[in-house]
């Protein structure tokens, strides 16, 4: 190794302290991530909306997704979000809704008549609506 002292150039700033200045552009103050992260992503007046496939299901198995249902639904998962929950299975008279409660969205739909024999996983709470 060298023990000759390191020279700066006028004008330039040594690499190693680029690196810390740069690195303290990108900082984000603690205070800030935590508030994002409390935050939450939607609001209780975003409504329920239907994936792709719940609405093959819908309309496959005939379930009615009324006015008087869609909001015990809505309701349903505005609770479900409110205790914390990411995926629930929402039971409206019978017929149960898995939902992602962070994006307000009907994963999947089961009917009374279907729900025999049905498992439902990756869900960590239900509602009875």
């Amino acid at each position: 190794m060298s023990t000759e002292p390191i020279r700066r150039i006028e004008g330039q700033t040594p690499p190693a302290t680029r690196h810390v200045e740069q690195a303290r552009e990108n900082v984000v103050p603690f205070d800030r991530i935590l508030a994002d992260r409390l935050a939450p992503t939607r609001t209780s007046t975003d409504p329920v909306k239907f994936s792709g496939h719940a609405l093959d299901r819908v309309r496959q198995r005939g379930i009615d997704v009324g006015p008087e249902r869609l909001a015990r639904l809505q309701e349903g998962v505005e609770r479900a979000a409110a205790k914390g929950g990411r995926d629930s299975l929402v039971l409206v008279d019978g017929t149960a809704f898995v939902v992602s409660v962070r994006n307000r969205t009907v994963v999947t739909a089961v009917d009374p008549e279907h729900m025999r024999k049905q498992v439902f996983t990756n869900i960590d709470s239900a509602v009875i609506a």
